[in-house]
C-alpha cells in the first residue's frame, strides 16, 4: 500500500496585520509630506513698524491727533432733536455749515425710511439709497453739496405722497429751495442753506 505524503498547509498572513501595517506606512507617509511647517523662526519675523510716515514729523502727528479729537468731539448723533436744534441755531460755523447740516438731516431721514409703514415702499426705499450714495462723500474736500440737497429733497417728497399728502405745498417749497442752491459750502450760500434746513425740519416735525 502506498504512502500518501501529506503536508501542512502553510498559514497564510493575518489579514489584521496586513491593514496594521497598511496603516503604518499610511501614517509614515502623511507624516513626511502633509506635516505642518516647523515654527517660524523668531529671527525671520519682521519687527513692528514704529517709525513715522515719510515725511511725517511729530509736530504733524499731533496736529493730526488733535483734529481727530476734535473731529470725534464735535460728532453728534443723527437725531431729530439734534437737527431740529441745529436749524434753528443761527450762530454755526460757516465752514461746513452744510455738510453738517445735510449729514444730521440725512440721518434723520434713513432711520424714518425704516418705520414699518414706510420700508415696504418702493419709492421711498430708492429715495433712500440714493440720499445716502449722494452723501456718502460729505467730508471729501471739494464735493458739491447739490446732490445732498436735492436727495434729501427727494426723499422727503417720495415720504410725504406716501404719507402725509397734506404736507404736498411745503415740500414743493423745498423742492425749489434745493434747485436753487449752487451746493458750495460758502458763506454767500449759509442763509440759503439755513432756510432750507428750517424748511426741512418743519416739515418733519409735521410728519411728527
Amino acid at each position: 500500500m502506498a504512502d500518501i505524503n501529506i503536508q501542512r498547509k502553510k498559514k497564510s498572513l493575518s489579514p489584521w496585520l496586513a491593514v496594521l501595517l497598511a496603516l503604518v506606512v499610511l501614517g509614515l507617509i502623511w507624516f513626511f509630506f502633509f506635516r505642518a511647517d516647523p515654527e517660524q523662526p523668531v529671527d525671520a519675523i519682521p519687527p513692528t513698524n514704529t517709525t513715522q510716515p515719510l515725511g511725517a514729523t511729530s509736530d504733524t502727528s499731533a496736529a493730526a491727533d488733535t483734529k481727530a479729537m476734535e473731529d470725534m468731539a464735535n460728532e453728534v448723533a443723527a437725531t431729530p432733536e439734534a437737527f431740529y436744534a441745529f436749524a434753528t441755531d443761527s450762530a454755526r460755523s460757516v465752514t461746513d455749515y452744510g455738510r453738517r447740516g445735510l449729514h444730521l438731516l440725512t440721518g434723520v431721514l434713513v432711520s424714518l425710511a425704516d418705520r414699518d409703514d414706510l420700508r415696504q415702499d418702493p419709492t421711498v426705499q430708492e429715495r433712500r439709497n440714493d440720499l445716502t450714495s449722494a452723501t456718502s462723500r460729505l467730508e471729501e474736500p471739494g464735493t458739491s453739496l447739490r446732490p445732498g440737497f436735492t436727495a434729501t429733497a427727494a426723499m422727503l417728497q417720495a415720504i410725504q405722497q406716501k404719507a402725509y399728502p397734506e404736507q404736498a405745498a411745503p415740500v414743493n417749497r423745498l423742492t425749489k429751495q434745493a434747485d436753487a442752491l449752487s451746493g458750495r459750502d460758502e458763506p454767500a450760500q449759509q442763509e440759503m442753506q439755513r432756510a432750507f434746513f428750517s424748511q426741512a425740519a418743519q416739515i418733519l416735525k409735521s410728519f411728527s
